[in-house]
């Protein structure tokens, strides 16, 4: 959950228990051997608090050059903190830094960047953080305690995923001319430090002030101005809803910190906008853009016979992650009647035959996603017992008994026929939640039929949502894709305006309090939230808390495969498949470190950079 920055020598006990560790370097008082230099929730950091750079980059990486990215959908705001709007690519990721820097390299590991240091008691209840003195935003004010009180509190009203996941920090004061120290209602949460840690930093005095209109800025509103920011880039130019320029920082603060050297390589980065996928993809083809993550299966096995690839101009390449594997689904709207039943939505399962998609469209490229946290240690794997077991236990009458008897897998479509009983196992299903198949067709005993629109956004989901619809009409229902832009997309799934959608529930290595965004039934009505499920289950509740508190890494292992198997036994969604690389293509321009880092291979605007020689050498082959 953080970004690297130094080894740490700690008791191998505090190691053992997963800790949160740090390196304590002899002749320190006591009270600065609890200065933390860098947080991890997995084991000890990496690098010692007087490391020179992360060994996965190039502290002497050239600097200059563009790099041109393509974008999707459309953009009415430059303010990403809000709501309100859809923001522009980039904003947030290249223009605001954090207190503490996230390791893409060390699963929830970060390292301090605004922040010198935290602190924080043995039972977790504050966390105290010492600002940097050199910290500046883009117009040369310094960043003080008050911008850090105010960020908190402007992003707690500015939108309820800030609000929910910051539940926990009742309190935000100065305790030191430039420390903060947040208090918490809750003791043993190890995880509300570092969630602290990623608290991005707004200027209080630009927002503060009235823009050029005469008109009170809010960070709860879009906005089309150009913000301060104090991270790496500014804005450069916005042609809104089109493309947004950004031009690095060349008196940027931080660049000669540990945690940013080797970082930021390339001068200016350019977002243009596309409504469709297809002439994006052949914009890259053609050279208008520089890279290209690859999301389709069928386009990696069919669409680079291009000469430009074949001649090695364009490097084709997957490359290996260690995070882990989202829970990419369709997603049903329990709010609706018609999926409140568990028995529905495990009957939309059955009849989804992922063996035959994969084979027919994605050329047996994916691997099925069997749990919310797979590719990791973290995913329920056959029976409960132990730790995980206990926990469970507490649930046993409020739980489905499968929980205990059988272990949780996707259905099968291997052999001949498989097929063919999974579809009889749904209609018995949907019997048993009343209803009924006549002449082909699914109602219930109102005589109302049963119906579905599968809301989607991009023209590649709608091949894959008809041929699932084929077999859901074999069962009864009738299903249909409707497909919409990303604006009309973005504000229906944020009001909960919507039958299934498919949605992706990215986890880190670390899972604590963003549970409760997730699957939590405090924000299951919150529009905005990540609980676009609708989940209100008091059972899933308890379980993230004891999650939330768990004291030591044995204990979150547990408490996240408990809660891995109430989600998957409650047929909440109907997974889809997940690969454990990152499929990307790039023109032939780009130096990059020899080692990448595990947990985002692929950064290329972060750790890449223009290779002179290699771009002078593409434009005389391409005649330019």
């Amino acid at each position: 959950m953080s970004r690297s920055a130094a080894r740490m020598i700690a008791a191998i006990a505090l190691c053992l228990t997963g800790a949160v560790t740090t390196f304590h370097p002899g002749g320190l008082s006591a009270e600065e051997q609890k200065r933390h230099h860098a947080l991890s929730l997995i084991g000890k950091p990496q690098y010692a608090p007087d490391f020179k750079h992360f060994d996965w980059v190039n502290p002497d990486a050239p600097k200059g050059g563009t790099v041109r990215v393509a974008a999707f959908g459309s953009f009415d705001s430059l303010n990403p903190f809000s709501i309100k709007g859809e923001v522009a690519a980039g904003v947030q990721s290249l223009i605001y830094d954090t207190l503490m820097a996230t390791s893409l390299d060390e699963p929830s590991t970060e390292y301090g960047l605004i922040a010198e240091w935290a602190s924080f008691p043995d039972d977790y209840s504050s966390v105290t953080f010492q600002l940097r003195e050199s910290a500046r935003f883009h117009d040369g004010k310094p960043i003080t305690v008050e911008d850090v009180i105010f960020s908190l509190q402007a992003l707690k009203k500015a939108h309820p995923l800030y609000n929910l996941y910051y539940k926990n920090v009742t309190g935000a004061q100065k305790t030191g001319d430039r420390q903060v120290t947040f208090t918490f209602d809750m003791k043993g949460n190890r995880e509300l430090p570092q969630i602290l840690g990623q608290l991005a930093v707004l200027p209080k005095h630009f927002w503060d002030a009235k823009d050029a209109k005469g008109k009170p800025r809010d960070p709860a509103e879009s906005s089309k101005e150009i913000p301060v920011g104090s991270g790496p880039y500014k804005i450069a130019d916005v042609e809104m809803g089109r493309s947004v320029t950004f031009q690095r920082d060349e008196n940027y603060w931080a660049k000669d910190l540990p945690v940013t050297r080797g970082f930021y390589n390339i001068d200016k980065v350019q977002y243009s906008y596309y409504r469709d996928m297809t002439p994006a993809f052949e914009g890259f083809l053609s050279g208008q853009f520089d890279f290209w993550g690859e999301s389709s299966a069928n386009r990696w096995a069919t669409r680079y016979g291009t000469k430009a690839v074949k001649s090695g101009l364009i490097k084709k390449e997957k490359l290996p992650h260690g995070r882990v594997a989202p829970m990419q689904a369709f997603v049903f709207n329990t709010r609706l009647e018609r999926f409140k039943d568990p028995r529905v939505r495990q009957a939309f399962n059955l009849a989804f035959n992922f063996e035959k998609l994969n084979k027919s469209l994605f050329y047996d490229m994916y691997v099925r996603v069997g749990s919310y946290f797979d590719n990791s240690e973290l995913a329920a794997k056959g029976l409960p017992e132990g730790r995980e077991l206990e926990i469970l236990q507490k649930f046993k009458d409020r739980l489905p008994p499968e929980v205990f008897t059988t272990e949780w897998k996707n259905p099968k479509n291997e052999k001949p026929g498989d097929f063919r009983k999974n579809l009889r196992k749904a209609i018995g299903l949907l019997a048993e939640a009343g209803w009924t198949l006549k002449d082909g067709i699914l109602q219930n005993a109102k005589g109302e039929r049963f119906t579905v629109e599968f809301l989607i956004d991009q023209e590649i989901w709608k091949r894959i949502v008809l041929s699932y619809a084929e077999n859901l009409k074999k069962i009864g229902i009738e299903a249909t894709a409707r497909l919409v832009d990303s604006a009309q997309y973005q504000r229906r799934k944020e009001k909960f305006n919507f039958d299934i959608i498919v949605g992706s529930f990215s986890q880190s290595h670390s899972p604590g309090n963003e549970q409760r965004e997730f699957w939590g039934s405090a924000a299951a009505d919150k529009n905005g939230s990540r609980n676009v499920i609708g989940i209100k289950n008091p059972v899933i509740d308890e379980l993230i808390e004891i999650l939330v508190q768990a004291q030591n890494r044995e204990e979150v292992i547990a408490a996240t495969k408990a809660l891995d198997r109430a989600l998957l036994w409650n047929h909440y969604v109907v997974p889809q498949w997940h690969l454990p690389f990152v499929r990307l293509a790039a023109w032939d321009i780009f130096g990059r470190p020899s080692k990448l880092p595990s947990q985002s291979p692929a950064s290329v605007i972060s750790v890449w950079w223009i290779d002179k020689d290699k771009a002078a050498k593409l434009k005389s082959q391409r005649g330019m």
